[in-house]
């Protein structure tokens, strides 16, 4: 009886921590960690070409918006059409290495809510290298029991090495 007694207030401490440090936000430890889990599928599953893992973390229609880094406007497209997409450049590259760090859920209201994470993004052809580094703003929606990215706001703040790999990339997968 008091190993479960101090089980549940560790838990309880444990939320309360998880919550404070989600910026204040009042969420559950399980969609916290189901949220960093999706943003986590999203990075890991496209260096690893793991499209399935990729398209699971998307709902069915996901507004793009990488304008901070090429212009333009922001993009809607399926999830299908996101890992089409994404599946026709990045095996192109010899290594891609995304690196997602700082997670922080800013907000959340029922089945919706916004996280932000930094990034660092590795992109290798032979010995030419593409850095970029920045920030990620998801926006999530609970479909049933799995939380679904809708929206993915990509800001970068700086980078290094040669962004025309990105076209290289493309040219080699199309081979």
């Amino acid at each position: 009886m008091k190993t479960t007694t101090l089980m549940m207030a560790i838990a309880l401490s444990l939320s309360a921590t998880v919550s404070a440090r989600a910026g204040n936000v009042d969420i559950a430890v399980e969609d916290r960690l189901e949220i960093i889990t999706v943003i986590t599928d999203i990075a890991a599953g496209a260096d690893r070409h793991q499209w399935s893992r990729v398209r699971n973390a998307f709902a069915d229609e996901v507004t793009l918006d990488y304008t901070s880094l090429w212009g333009g406007k922001p993009s809607t497209l399926s999830g299908d059409e996101v890992v089409t997409s994404w599946s026709s450049f990045l095996p192109g590259f010899d290594r891609t290495l995304h690196l997602v760090t700082n997670h922080t859920i800013v907000e959340s209201k029922g089945d919706r809510a916004v996280a932000e994470a930094d990034f660092q993004a590795t992109h290798r052809i032979g010995d030419a290298m593409w850095v970029l580094m920045g920030h990620y703003r998801y926006e999530l929606s609970r479909t049933g029991n799995a939380w679904k990215v809708t929206a993915l706001t990509m800001t970068h703040t700086h980078e290094t090495g040669d962004r025309r790999l990105v076209e290289l990339a493309s040219r080699r997968q199309q081979r």
